[in-house]
């Protein structure tokens, strides 16, 4: 079966992809300054330390609590976070080892994307990891990004939070639809996207199927972080 060229339309459509990898990790990078704030409050209680060695042992925990509040400092691989299976299922005809978008700072901010036009089949998948500094940063951010992906709804048992949204747009007559999974797992974001079209009948794949796509490699991004979920989860 002949291969098909990108509409101009989609091909415009996709490329901020890269950009907004590369520029994406900054959401996520704080100052140094609460870090260092920290190390100057432990000096200042070891200077002024009362008679009692329960109450200087109580007051010195507290920097050592909040570092290991912080249960990841890096993002892991994202094209070896979703098996191969998994991955020749969602995007047929793609690459399984993937493509991983640069990134400024690969510690906070990693994105891998699968696609392949198989036929007249389009399939597009992105799997990102961004570390914050803290639980209470990734919340936050995790929250502003549901409020900007309204029309979803909870994802149960994934991370300590999901949220999956499926949205359908039309250009030049052609439809596509397209999954987002936002996951937080402790300091850590796992951020999924699926979509897809046919540029035969013009039409897109059905909703049921872009989710439970989107869901089920977010399951496997989040079990290579570490954090729960797996890829045998269905979704």
């Amino acid at each position: 079966m002949r291969s098909l060229p990108l509409p101009l339309a989609l091909t415009a459509r996709l490329t901020p992809v890269a950009v907004l990898a590369c520029a994406g990790w900054a959401l996520t990078s704080g100052p140094a300054a609460p870090q260092a704030a920290a190390g100057h409050q432990a000096n200042q209680q070891t200077s002024t330390q009362s008679s009692s060695s329960s109450s200087s042992t109580s007051s010195s925990s507290g920097p050592s609590s909040t570092a290991a509040a912080k249960a990841y400092s890096t993002a892991p691989s994202p094209c070896t976070s979703v098996p191969a299976a998994t991955v020749k299922s969602l995007v047929p005809g793609a690459k399984t080892t993937g493509k991983e978008i640069p990134s400024t700072d690969t510690k906070l901010r990693r994105t891998c994307s699968w696609n392949a036009l198989q036929g007249y089949d389009y399939r597009w998948l992105d799997v990102t990891f961004e570390i914050s500094e803290s639980d209470q940063a990734a919340t936050q951010e995790y929250e502003q990004r549901v409020k900007e992906k309204s029309g979803g709804g909870a994802v149960p048992g994934l991370g300590n939070s999901a949220y999956s949204v499926v949205g359908l747009s039309t250009e030049d007559k052609q439809q596509t639809r397209e999954g987002v999974v936002m996951v937080r797992v402790s300091n850590a974001l796992v951020i999924v996207t699926y979509n897809g079209s046919d540029f035969e009948t013009k039409k897109a794949p059905g909703t049921d199927e872009i989710n439970k796509g989107a869901i089920k490699a977010a399951r496997a991004a989040v079990g290579a972080l570490g954090g729960g979920g797996s890829d045998s989860q269905s979704g």
